[in-house]
């Protein structure tokens, strides 16, 4: 098996640490992380990263265009797997500035500095790079919204709807347009809502977990009946790894858990399993409190993922009752996480 060098990016947070833990566990690649270190990056989530002799890490900005052409010159990564993005809707509404910069302007750089490395011009590779592959993580919000039935395809036309979904519709056009138009190797993937360990606590569930077992009100949007696709994040990983060793050119991939649950169930039910776990005086359930909705929030999302299961295989061995479990149980022993 080849020993590639992988440049993750953004892999202090949520879903690139737990990417970085496993292919660390499942391929000889030496991986390298290249991440800012912004409040949503977090050292902790790469400890067990750190005692493996092939990872490295270094502390850096994907809009350093600059830093970007050093680090490609040094060590002659082969395998680009791009996490690094801000993503937190509500702050793209405060400030989406940050977003526009870093999800737009820093994906371009990425881009431009595989390209410069692994060819010598459109569809032309350089000796050594010709298996190289760049792997852009997107997000099912670039879609907009769903009404009660339906589902997200590969097909379905983009109509994102906040700063944020708008950013990352934005990266994967330029990605799309650097393989039509230089055969840069590049591979997309859009999933839908992610959870697991290392989840940053202003998400929703680390946000109800945390306000129950602190005995606060547990604050659900409008009347919490917008619903989410929910995906474990380890099946998140191996999906994404599946599509970064096999996945076709030029083509995306939706990565979705097939759970779909309202927000109050979401609620509810991480209130019911603490009332097991850690039993407080009363029912957790007592602490839910409706506040005024987010603007702009979309109804429903929801993936098919037949693509990804047809072609490579992939299916998701959680459903969000089992993955929660495991989620507030690391929680509950992490409580410094939230």
């Amino acid at each position: 098996m080849k020993n590639n060098k992988v440049l993750i990016t953004g892999a202090a947070g949520f879903i690139g640490s737990n990417y970085v833990d496993y292919v660390l566990a499942k391929a000889p690649d030496t991986v390298f992380v290249l991440d800012k270190l912004t409040y949503a990056g977090d050292m902790r989530n790469l400890e067990a990263a750190n005692s493996h002799d092939n990872f490295h890490f270094i502390k850096g900005d994907i809009c350093d265009p600059d830093l970007l052409s050093k680090l490609f010159e040094q060590h002659k990564f082969d395998r680009v797997v791009h996490f690094a993005a801000e993503s937190h809707v509500d702050n793209s509404i405060s400030g989406p500035g940050a977003f526009i910069n870093t999800n737009i302007v820093g994906t371009f750089n990425l881009l431009q500095a595989a390209y410069k490395t692994w060819m010598n011009g459109p569809n032309q590779f350089k000796d050594g790079f010709e298996e190289a592959r760049f792997l852009h993580v997107s997000t099912d919000e670039v879609y907009g919204t769903l009404g009660e039935t339906g589902l997200f395809t590969e097909e379905t036309p983009y109509a994102p709807n906040s700063p944020y979904s708008a950013s990352k519709a934005s990266s994967d056009f330029i990605v799309r347009s650097y393989f039509h138009t230089y055969g840069l190797p590049v591979v997309t993937t859009n999933c839908s809502n992610n959870y697991g360990p290392n989840q940053h606590k202003e998400k929703l569930i680390p946000t109800i977990i945390r306000k129950a077992i602190g005995g606060e009100p547990i604050p659900i949007y409008g009347d919490g009946q917008n619903i989410r696709d929910w995906l474990y994040v380890r099946d998140h990983c191996v999906g994404i790894k599946l599509v970064l060793d096999s996945g076709r050119l030029g083509e995306t991939y939706n990565i979705g858990g097939r759970n779909e649950r309202k927000n109050l169930y979401i609620a509810q039910t991480i209130c019911d399993l603490l009332d097991e776990m850690q039993p407080g005086k009363s029912s957790y359930r007592e602490q839910i409190s409706f506040v005024t909705d987010r603007p702009g929030h979309d109804f429903r999302y929801a993936i098919d993922a037949s693509k990804i299961e047809n072609e490579l295989g992939w299916k998701a061995e959680e459903n969000f009752e089992s993955g929660i479990r495991k989620t507030i149980q690391w929680y509950l022993t992490h409580k410094d996480r939230l």
